[in-house]
């Protein structure tokens, strides 16, 4: 097996992972631990293991004015986005809330625009606005989806965690240049944490340990073992042989496994809604990574 095989995997596995971590983590949430309480859990789960690994690699100094930028990259990737991400997953269905997280390209675009002052094509405006309304149709009528009186709200919630991780990804780009990824990602999630303790702490103390199942346990473990920790080392060895749009696609295949993974334990289900919110952000994404015209440039 060559290495761009192997990266192709591993990148699989990742979105694998992710596909049924909507489910898994919809199990464990609301009913037996708060969504604040269990983010309080994965990013501090993620730290330990993020620092464990730290020991057997490359040994680098941050540079001083570099932790106040670290800073900002975990407010917006490693604590608010996934302190809105668990609450908005924990009012909706697994599979609104994966067909939600397809606006990330779109929201990196317009924030990209706005922020790195990148021009921008008639035919990308287009696929925003195909996009947007997909969005627009889950998260107004997330109540008719069977998914509770507060559906609404967490496919809002969800989209806010896009957001949220778009802008993430629009400033963490230099600092993910300049340091080797474990020294990155330790520092990360060890801020993260800080920052998510107020948040859940008060949930996390409501956990009744005792009256937990055990299938409730090893659920918890998936969501701060494997989705936290193994996809970003997966991602990671996936990036040193893919091309950083290659391995974009199998963001793609998110709620694809979470749709079908969703429907075989029969935690969520299937209607137009759904079926037409997934086909307008698709093919406004579709647009939007494809319009690379000079001749529809706007000036």
């Amino acid at each position: 097996m060559n290495s761009r095989t192997g990266a192709l995997i591993a990148a699989s596995l990742a979105a694998l992972i992710y596909g049924i971590s909507f489910t898994v983590a919809k199990e464990v949430m609301p009913a037996y631990i708060k969504p604040y309480g269990f983010i309080v859990l994965r990013v501090l789960g993620a730290t330990i293991l993020f620092w464990c690994v730290s020991i057997f690699t490359v040994k680098e100094k941050i540079e001083s004015q570099d932790y106040f930028r670290i800073f900002l990259a975990a407010i917006f990737g490693a604590s608010t986005n996934m302190l809105t991400f668990f609450k908005g997953l924990s009012l909706t269905t697994p599979i609104s809330g994966s067909i939600m997280m397809l606006t990330t390209p779109i929201l990196v675009l317009i924030l990209s625009a706005i922020i790195l002052k990148e021009r921008i094509t008639i035919k990308k405006v287009l696929g925003i606005f195909i996009g947007l309304i997909g969005a627009f149709v889950l998260i107004m009528y997330g109540q008719s989806l069977g998914a509770g009186k507060d559906a609404v709200m967490g496919n809002f919630w969800v989209f806010v965690n896009a957001a949220l991780y778009s802008f993430y990804l629009i400033i963490v780009k230099r600092l993910t240049d300049k340091y080797h990824p474990i020294t990155f990602v330790k520092w990360l999630y060890l801020m993260g944490l800080l920052i998510v303790i107020p948040f859940g702490f008060g949930e996390l103390k409501e956990i009744n340990w005792a009256a937990m199942p055990t299938k409730i346990y090893f659920q918890t473990g998936f969501i701060v073992v494997f989705t936290t920790f193994f996809t970003y080392l997966f991602n990671l060895f996936a990036l040193t042989k893919l091309k950083p749009t290659t391995l974009s696609i199998f963001i793609y295949l998110q709620p694809v496994i979470a749709t079908i993974y969703a429907l075989l334990t029969n935690k969520d289900t299937l209607n137009v809604v759904k079926i037409l919110a997934t086909v307008l952000i698709f093919t406004g994404v579709y647009i939007v990574t494809t319009a690379n015209k000079p001749k529809d440039q706007l000036s």
